[in-house]
């Protein structure tokens, strides 16, 4: 059987680490720089919202947040009303290097708005959604 959508899910998603080391001048890898790009959109936010807006195992998820506190691009408090939840906030300098962050991912999906009708990327979504939704029940039946 030749594979019709895995492969190209994988290139472009290369190819979007790519893009983002276009920002070289703060040294990001790929998942810093997707966690910086949700939280400029949306923060502060908890440890369990950039999970479930991000899908990183939990590990690999607090290695991340581990790097961008040590640089100073984030702080992490216990919750107000339940200590046992952290939430996350940019920094000053953090909410620069997000906002520009998302700025870049936001003129991509911008260019690429330009190259295909709304049906298109309508039914893009509609195939990425069944992709990640299928992927997460075959894992989770395995488990």
């Amino acid at each position: 059987m030749r594979l019709h959508l895995v492969p190209h899910i994988h290139r472009a998603t290369h190819r979007i680490g790519l893009y983002l080391a276009d920002l070289r001048e703060h040294g990001l890898s790929q998942g810093e720089a997707h966690v910086l790009a949700q939280l400029a959109a949306k923060a502060p936010a908890t440890i369990r919202d950039l999970h479930q807006g991000l899908a990183h195992k939990r590990s690999t998820l607090t290695s991340i947040l581990d790097r961008l506190a040590e640089r100073g691009f984030i702080t992490r408090e216990a919750g107000v009303s339940d200590r046992r939840t952290f939430v996350i906030t940019l920094t000053a300098r953090g909410r620069q290097v997000a906002r520009e962050v998302l700025d870049h991912v936001i003129d991509l999906e911008r260019a690429v708005a330009r190259c295909v009708t709304p049906a298109d990327i309508n039914g893009f979504q509609n195939v990425i959604k069944a992709v990640e939704e299928e992927a997460h029940r075959l894992t989770a039946r395995r488990k």
